[in-house]
């Protein structure tokens, strides 16, 4: 089911002519969303709110579909032209036993055209089991495991870029899991990382990745609902989808 929900109003035409209407000065965002282990409905709310609080122009469209299994062929990829008409993809869904090459390429190859994106938590494990790696270079990290939930630090390591440059220092998560991260794909940014309670290894868990045409920002963090109420991350978020699709 598709829900679209508008969180801008309009600009008034101003100067325009009486016969020329008005253009749309908000984002269309397409969130896609759902599967296993979360609580996706409040995370969709608490990022639509998080972007009118940010002042970010947004109509959201929220695509749930697919149950909360670890497999699913949602119908919105039907179609070639799935993402026609939208600024940005919102990707938070959790479907790591998906394997068909062709339904993930079919995903991939829009992105790689030139539609941005954002990819949370269990995106990156998402499509997991598959055999290929469009899915994996796209998100700009491979990653099919995580450690135990905990408060982890955060470390900036690019802090003049333009995500970065609001985001507290220092800083420690609310209770959520840490990816472990196995390969950082060419054309990735690492942006911040945090380290390993189990073993002290560092990972990627803020990063940003161009793909083909397309700029993408990612993060691991995102599992609790309590992370999807720190203030914090939900701004970092929205700079994302600035910065991502460049409006």
């Amino acid at each position: 089911m598709a829900i679209a929900i508008a969180l801008a109003g309009f600009l008034t035409a101003g100067s325009l002519r009486a016969d020329e209407p008005a253009e749309d000065p908000s984002l269309q965002i397409l969130l896609v969303t759902s599967g296993c282990c979360h609580d996706y409905d409040f995370q969709a709310k608490a990022m639509q709110l998080a972007a009118e609080k940010e002042g970010l122009k947004a109509v959201w469209t929220v695509v749930a579909q697919g149950g909360k299994g670890t497999r699913a062929e949602i119908d919105l990829y039907d179609s070639p032209d799935w993402a026609e008409g939208f600024d940005l993809v919102v990707h938070n869904e959790c479907f790591a036993g998906t394997k068909n090459a062709e339904y993930i390429r079919r995903i991939t190859s829009v992105h790689h055209a030139g539609v941005p994106a954002v990819v949370i938590h269990c995106a990156m494990h998402t499509y997991r089991d598959a055999d290929i790696d469009d899915w994996r270079e796209f998100l700009g990290v491979t990653s099919r495991r995580h450690e135990h939930q905990a408060h982890y630090g955060v470390a900036v390591q690019t802090p003049d870029h333009p995500i970065m440059q609001e985001f507290p220092e220092p800083y420690s998560t609310p209770m959520d899991e840490l990816y472990v991260i196995e390969k950082v794909w060419p054309h990735t940014e690492v942006l911040a990382t945090s380290k390993s309670q189990v073993n002290g290894k560092s990972h990627p868990v803020i990063w940003t990745n161009q793909y083909g045409k397309a700029r993408v920002f990612g993060t691991t963090y995102g599992h609790s609902k309590e992370t999807f109420q720190d203030d914090e991350y939900l701004a970092l978020l929205v700079r994302g989808m600035q910065w991502a699709s460049q409006k």
